[in-house]
């Protein structure tokens, strides 16, 4: 499998999420702080099956990084996380072709389930 891209503008939650990603089994782990910074490291490597974002995010959101990926025909399985989704960032979301919506604040063994299945693996125990 290839890399997990985290995107969030949030230091601790990158560090975090790659920490327990890392730990349960996912060794290659890229975190950046926004979908333009996210954009330019799929530049340099494409091979990154899974992306991890946050909806709100300077320079360019989720969303923006969604739509700019599907203009792409870009096929990276994409989930996207948020305290707070309007209905219409739902929709939004699922018609750009989001895998899963993760509302904040979630367990990580949700993530890790949620991720899991988007890796086509089954273990959801949470190490670390």
């Amino acid at each position: 499998m290839g890399r997990i891209l985290v995107v969030d503008d949030d230091p601790e939650s990158r560090a975090l999420l790659s920490e327990v990603l890392e730990a349960n089994g996912f060794p290659r782990v890229e975190a950046v702080a926004d979908g333009l910074a996210a954009r330019e490291a799929l530049a340099r490597d494409g091979d990154c099956p899974i992306i991890i974002a946050d909806l709100h995010m300077p320079n360019e959101s989720g969303l923006d990084l969604l739509r700019n990926l599907r203009k792409q025909n870009a096929r990276h399985k994409i989930v996207l996380m948020s305290s707070f989704f309007s209905t219409t960032e739902r929709k939004l979301a699922r018609d750009l072709g989001a895998s899963a919506l993760l509302d904040k604040p979630f367990r990580l063994s949700e993530l890790l389930q949620v991720v899991s299945q988007l890796a086509e693996r089954n273990a959801i125990s949470i190490s670390g």
